[in-house]
């Protein structure tokens, strides 16, 4: 079987939360950071054959890409990894799933959303960047009068430099609320994404394009 940019993608973006990945049988990836903060799941456009695991993702990733159009051969306690003269071949050993940091169910946002809002690629950008310069790691999400808004902070700093845009969404609470997220958490595949935020401190981010999803766990300073 070959693996199609789109699964190599989800792939790729798997690697930057763990290292590791046990894929299933089937055509659903999933994947959860070591703090298990941050959960993903895809469903991609291949069919694995059997349920095996990955202890560097980054590693595996690069034995493809060294391949020319690699083909891949599932065996019994490897898969064998030939490029597309047949000349060249891999057999990559698989590591014990029992070892790994792997979701053990799917994750079950509690019923009723408190806020939704759209976070386009051009805001998420926006909002990177303004991490970087500023130097700040938080983003929060507060409402001010009927706007949602967007903030790159630093909590524990009143006085600390702030950016700011405002976003569409709405609220189903009257009270104030101040959400906010560790912004190295914020690894999804570039998209537009909605996204669902619970009073119980977790999120859910849905990509409009793609089968993609993320539920990343709030900070604990977040208020509601």
């Amino acid at each position: 079987m070959e693996l199609t940019e789109n699964t190599l993608q989800v792939l790729k973006n798997y690697a930057t939360i763990n290292s590791n990945i046990v894929i299933e049988e089937g055509n659903t990836l999933r994947t959860i950071s070591e703090a298990k903060n941050l959960l993903a799941k895809s469903e991609v456009d291949v069919n694995f054959p059997r349920t095996f695991g990955v202890y560097d993702l980054g590693e595996f990733l690069n034995v493809l890409g060294m391949m020319d159009s690699p083909s891949l051969k599932f065996e019994k306690d490897y898969v064998l990894i030939n490029d597309g003269s047949r000349r060249s071949r891999v057999k990559y050993f698989y590591s014990d799933p029992e070892i790994l940091t792997r979701p053990t169910k799917d994750l079950i946002m509690p019923e009723g959303f408190d806020v939704t809002f759209t976070l386009d690629r051009s805001t998420l950008s926006r909002i990177k960047r303004a991490s970087s310069i500023l130097g700040h790691t938080e983003m929060s999400l507060t409402r001010d009068g009927d706007t949602l808004v967007l903030s790159v902070i630093d909590n524990n700093d009143e006085t600390s430099n702030a950016f700011s845009i405002d976003v569409d969404g709405e609220t189903n609470v009257e009270s104030d609320f101040n959400y906010v997220f560790n912004i190295n958490n914020l690894k999804m595949i570039d998209g537009d994404y909605t996204v669902n935020i619970s009073s119980k401190l977790i999120s859910q981010f849905v990509n409009k394009e793609s089968s993609n999803t993320y539920w990343i766990a709030l900070e604990k300073s977040s208020t509601c």
